[in-house]
């Protein structure tokens, strides 16, 4: 196995003549590596004097539906090379090397033919200083304030970023962190970002809030607790979709949540279902009828408030609307909060078994409770080699990309291209392959990105056409993957339509 350069810590001058390093200028590091080692970022090895791409490249194969289904991977050092009958194979970035620096054609610009039309895939790795990390954290429960501190191993990686339905947001890595600040602080965003993106699992703190773990693709886990259900939606819109059903089993529901409580009579449902007012008033500022804001404050009870006793924030019973006997149902945006209330004598709600007719609303709220989920999507700008990669005119490629004449994809997966100048894009990384993505000590990210067109319009913006080469000769390399292709990622050549 190849040692890295940072382990060895020997002089060049100890081992072998100066004649046998090799310098790597795939980053701007420039590492001097020695024979059968690798320099630091671990992807890049000297071998017979070679510099060598240590990782395999990944092709992604569609096997036509009369071949049966394909094994996702094929054992290491099984594959000759030949592709298998009847199958669209596709050139993914992970493995094939970087354009840097930035005068050079991108490794890989695979020339095909798919449905009767000459396509090109210009497939590179990218070195991304310019990158973060958008992750969506499925629950109501309090993280920490907007705009908040997130930090790994006590280095501020990240902020809190405004909360959407039904989930925390986090704004991870970026140039500020990776660049702007200290040594230690750039290796740990850096370090952070390629776990998340290789879908591994992560340890964050908030100031003032909580302590996660976040894994892509997994429920996230506060404070120690594993996360079930996202909410079905916020308390006006829980009585808004159960409010017939409750209508004849109770007379008043109360649904608790950080953002909009919703009480069942006073609401817009309440009132076309000729419900009578329940007298109930909670505490916050009220909204509309029906719909309060913060009646508590934010935290890790009920609906993402801090409270554990839904009665404290009840305010007032009026003795004209309310009457004894009055039956109460308080309940949280999930359903795993509730309790049952009878009005006495002097008006005070007081528990009481649930009547299986309320239970089965309650339970149906937890059942349309999508599961609690992290989701990360990698954000970059794709900018100078990666363009100068594909054309002497890179501000074409950019066009053509708007233009939709050209896919960009990640491994394979689709991206979301952002409006506006130049590539900046956005993918989900649970949609690429498995460990698709490296790092260089700078401190960035290197991920897969490829782009895909017809070879009319790749000849047209300028591309470079000495170095296209055809996909049967990349696809007999002595260090290549083959995989199966996702099903539900959209093929690239099938530029124009929607991913």
């Amino acid at each position: 196995m190849a040692k890295t350069e940072a382990e060895t810590k020997q002089k060049a001058s100890g081992n072998g003549p100066a004649a046998d390093l090799v310098v790597c200028d795939a980053c701007p590091v420039l590492c001097r590596i020695r024979p059968d080692r690798t320099g630091a970022c671990g992807r890049y090895g000297n071998l017979g004097g070679v510099l060598t791409r240590m990782d395999p490249m990944v092709l992604a194969q569609k096997v036509a539906k009369d071949d049966g289904e394909m094994v996702p991977f094929l054992t290491d050092g099984s594959w000759d090379g030949r592709i298998l009958p009847k199958g669209e194979t596709f050139v993914t970035g992970i493995g094939s090397g970087t354009t840097y620096p930035d005068y050079k054609p991108a490794p890989f610009i695979v020339s095909s033919r798919y449905d009767e039309v000459d396509m090109v895939t210009v497939v590179t790795e990218g070195i991304f200083s310019y990158c973060g990390l958008k992750v969506k954290i499925d629950t109501d429960r309090y993280i920490g304030p907007e705009t908040a501190a997130v930090r790994c191993e006590g280095e501020q990686v990240g902020h809190v970023t405004t909360a959407e339905y039904g989930s925390q947001m986090l704004a991870l890595g970026g140039v500020r962190h990776l660049t702007g600040g200290s040594k230690k602080e750039g290796n740990v965003t850096c370090q952070m970002m390629l776990m998340l993106c290789n879908k591994g699992e992560v340890e964050l703190t908030v100031d003032g809030g909580a302590s996660l773990t976040i894994q892509a693709g997994e429920p996230p886990v506060i404070n120690g607790s594993r996360e079930e259900r996202m909410r079905v939606g916020c308390g006006s819109a829980t009585i808004g979709m159960f409010a017939k059903q409750w209508h004849g089993h109770v007379d008043e529901v109360i649904v608790v949540d950080d953002h909009i409580t919703g009480v069942l009579t006073e609401h817009q449902a309440g009132r076309f279902l000729d419900m009578a007012p329940g007298g109930i008033r909670v505490r916050g500022r009220k909204s509309t009828p029906g719909r309060y804001f913060q009646v508590a404050e934010p935290g890790t009870g009920w609906g993402g408030t801090d409270i554990t006793e839904p009665l404290s924030i009840i305010d007032t019973i009026d003795a004209k609307a309310a009457h004894p006997g009055e039956r109460l149902l308080m309940v949280s945006t999930t359903g795993e909060d509730a309790e049952y209330f009878i009005l006495d004598d002097d008006l005070i709600p007081v528990p009481a078994e649930m009547p299986a007719p309320i239970r089965k609303v309650v339970d149906r709220i937890g059942e349309n409770c999508e599961p609690a989920m992290a989701s990360v999507l990698f954000m970059a700008g794709a900018g100078g080699s990666l363009r100068a990669g594909v054309t002497e005119n890179p501000v074409r490629l950019t066009r053509s990309v708007k233009d939709a004449l050209t896919r960009v994809t990640c491994g394979g997966a689709p991206v979301y291209v952002w409006p506006g100048g130049g590539i900046t894009l956005m993918v989900d990384v649970t949609r690429m392959p498995d460990n698709a993505f490296g790092y260089v000590p700078t401190p960035a990210l290197v991920g897969p990105i490829e782009f895909t067109m017809r070879l009319g319009d790749y000849r047209e913006l300028g591309g470079h056409m000495d170095a296209v080469q055809g996909l049967d000769d990349v696809t007999h390399g002595d260090r290549l993957k083959l995989m199966s292709w996702r099903d539900d990622n959209p093929w690239p050549a099938d530029v124009g339509k929607k991913p």
